[in-house]
């Protein structure tokens, strides 16, 4: 009695700790949509069979100059030189290499306005254009480019051309299926599919300006500049990069929004280059400690203020959380980046931001950036073509640099640039540009705007040796 007893008590222990869990079970006999008789098949022809017509194969060449003899290059078409060494002069001392690339596009008028990469058309000497599968070939003009988007504007002659519709970027949803329009290497218009893995992709490293649609639809060498359409066939990116370690597709595709393609084009077609509003702050991301400090668990950490710039004007400072503009909510730097550079010089924005725990509105009337350093480090070539950062230990540790140096630093020359030519080299530190001396980009910002388009002298710390350089 007494061990049957302990046995009902241990199973009524046992039954009060146990634990229930309710499944969210899905319908049980989902109804399935796919053809429903022999006589059909799962198709969407009809709504890519459109824009596959808009989109094109740009055949950009440039040609090279190699000086086999080291002879000034304008000695080449010299008349006496020519009479005197003869026919054969300039092909003794004068190389001439075509580089060609591959690329897409798409048509966006039918007057013949075409949207691509920058990256396509850029130091391109001819450009021509092949529609769809037609074999017919057109002489293409370069209307603007922007490096900063990755995208350019050419113009081919017509009136009568095949337009692609353009989609909304707010109404897009991870999931929905899309399809990648291109010419990848050069095969002829090819479409494939997948869906939208991820939207507002950011810190890719590809762009200044980035906001990216992710897919893994295959997106290969010569897709560059071709369209990227949803279910309906309307336009809601321009392909732009993948990540890949051979070069091949690996399902991490990127596509640049069609929002900021439509304000891109619409100024290189009025302008011809797109001008962006500069505010003059280095901004920065919450993190978790320094978030404890805001009530925003959101928004752009303004973490330096360049004197003499909208931003100093307006009032802003450092330790201030923007997280709103003209009411957009802002997350992060990136967000803050993106959306100033959506208005033009001369605008007045309404700045939401947290100081103090106190939230402030205050208004600034933005400038011109144009010729002006970045404020982000590790971004953006510039002086002719160098890629500059911060000085941080972990720089000091990787150019053996002394712990005490100060100034700006080149982490990268970019190859036949201006930069490259007057002799800057990757572990220079900028210390002075002709009377402004450099310890921060705020510095550089101020130099570049007051001997913008001007030569100037660049003095570097060269490893403890200081050489000028000039450069325009």
């Amino acid at each position: 009695m007494i061990k049957k007893l302990f046995l009902i008590t241990l199973f009524i222990v046992t039954c009060s700790f146990a634990q229930k869990i309710d499944f969210q079970m899905a319908s049980k006999n989902p109804e399935r949509i796919f053809p429903g008789n022999p006589t059909q098949v799962l198709s969407f022809n009809d709504s890519i069979k459109d824009p596959m017509q808009t989109v094109v194969n740009i055949a950009a060449k440039r040609r090279v100059v190699s000086n086999a003899g080291n002879i000034p290059f304008q000695m080449f078409n010299d008349p006496f030189l020519r009479r005197f060494f003869g026919d054969q002069f300039s092909e003794q001392f004068r190389q001439n290499r075509i580089q060609r690339s591959l690329g897409s596009g798409v048509i966006i008028s039918k007057d013949g306005y075409i949207v691509t990469n920058n990256h396509v058309v850029e130091n391109a000497d001819e450009i021509i254009v092949t529609i769809a599968d037609n074999p017919k070939e057109y002489n293409a003009t370069v209307i603007g480019k922007d490096s900063d988007s990755d995208l350019a504007v050419i113009k081919i002659e017509g009136n009568n051309f095949d337009a692609i519709k353009f989609g909304y970027s707010e109404n897009l949803k991870v999931g929905d299926l899309i399809f990648a329009i291109g010419n990848p290497f050069g095969i002829g218009t090819t479409v494939t599919q997948g869906i939208i893995s991820a939207l507002n992709k950011d810190h890719v490293g590809i762009n200044r300006y980035e906001n990216f649609i992710q897919t893994d639809a295959s997106i290969n060498p010569g897709n560059s500049g071709g369209a990227l359409v949803d279910s309906r066939g309307a336009l809601i990116g321009i392909n732009s990069a993948i990540i890949s370690k051979s070069g091949g597709n690996n399902g991490i595709g990127f596509a640049i929004p069609v929002s900021m393609v439509k304000d891109v084009v619409k100024k290189l077609i009025e302008d011809g280059k797109v001008t962006r509003g500069y505010l003059g702050v280095v901004i920065g991301d919450l993190d978790q400690k320094i978030a404890k400090l805001y009530n925003h668990t959101k928004g752009a950490l303004v973490l330096d203020v360049a004197n003499d710039t909208p931003a100093s004007k307006g009032g802003l400072k450092r330790g201030d959380l923007i997280y709103s503009i003209n009411n957009l909510p802002i997350e992060d730097r990136k967000d803050l980046q993106n959306v100033i550079a959506s208005f033009k010089p001369g605008d007045t924005i309404s700045v939401n931001l947290e100081r103090n725990k106190r939230n402030i509105k205050i208004h600034i009337t933005l400038g011109n950036r144009a010729g002006l350093v970045t404020s982000d480090s590790n971004n953006g070539k510039f002086l002719g073509g160098l890629l500059l950062s911060e000085l941080n230990s972990k720089m000091i540790q990787r150019f053996r640099l002394s712990s005490n140096t100060k100034g700006v630093l080149v982490v990268g020359v970019e190859p036949n640039s201006d930069a490259e030519k007057v002799g800057f080299e990757p572990g220079d530190v900028i210390v002075q540009i002709e009377d402004i001396e450099i310890k921060s980009f705020p510095d550089m910002q101020q130099a570049i705007r007051k001997y913008n388009n001007k030569l100037k002298r660049v003095y570097i710390d060269r490893y403890g040796q200081t050489i000028p350089l000039v450069i325009k």
